[in-house]
C-alpha cells in the first residue's frame, strides 16, 4: 500500500529532495536594423501596413503624406495614436507607414497593429503594456461573403406571398 502524506516533510521524504526545475525566460533582446530603425507588418481586414519607427519628434507619415492629411478623421488619428500612449512614449518616435488595401478604417487599425508590434520590437519592455491593452493581437475579423440566392451574406430577397 502507499505512503500517506500528511505534510511538506512526508512529501520531500517521499520524493527525495528532487528539487523543482523552473524555467528561466531569457529577456528579449531590441530588433532594430543598421539605421536604428523597428520594422513590422501590421494587418486589419484587407489592409497591410508595413511601419517603420525611429527615435524622433513624433512625425507620423502614412504613404508620403502628413497624418491629419491622409486620415482626416479625429477618430482615426486617435486609434494611431493610442500605443503611444498605452506604452507612455508619446512624441518620441517618428513613423513611416506604407498601407494598401482595405477602407480608411482597416488602414487605421494595420498601421495601429504595425506601430505596436515595431514599439514592442523596438524596446522590448514596452510589451507587457501593449499586449495588455490587446494591440499585439491580429483583429482577424472580415467581411462575411455573399451568398447565392441571398442578397447579401445573410440577407434574403423580399418575401412576396402573392
Amino acid at each position: 500500500m502507499a505512503e500517506q502524506v500528511n505534510s511538506l516533510e512526508d512529501l520531500n521524504a517521499v520524493t527525495g529532495g528532487v528539487e523543482a526545475v523552473t524555467e528561466v525566460e531569457t529577456p528579449r533582446e531590441p530588433v532594430r536594423d543598421e539605421l536604428g530603425r523597428a520594422y513590422a507588418t501590421g494587418k486589419r481586414k484587407d489592409a497591410v501596413a508595413r511601419v517603420w519607427i525611429k527615435p524622433g519628434s513624433g512625425k507620423v507619415s502614412v504613404n508620403g503624406r502628413e497624418l491629419n492629411t491622409y486620415f482626416a478623421r479625429p477618430v482615426l488619428q486617435m486609434i494611431l495614436r493610442q500605443p503611444f500612449t498605452v506604452a507612455g512614449v508619446e512624441d518620441q518616435f517618428d513613423v513611416q507607414a506604407t498601407v494598401k488595401g482595405g477602407g480608411l478604417s482597416g488602414q487605421a487599425g494595420a498601421v495601429k497593429h504595425g506601430i505596436s508590434k515595431a514599439l514592442q520590437l523596438y524596446d522590448p519592455s514596452l510589451r507587457g503594456a501593449l499586449k495588455a491593452a490587446g494591440f499585439l493581437t491580429r483583429d482577424s475579423r472580415v467581411v462575411e461573403r455573399k451568398k447565392y440566392g441571398r442578397r447579401k451574406a445573410r440577407r434574403s430577397f423580399q418575401f412576396s406571398k402573392r
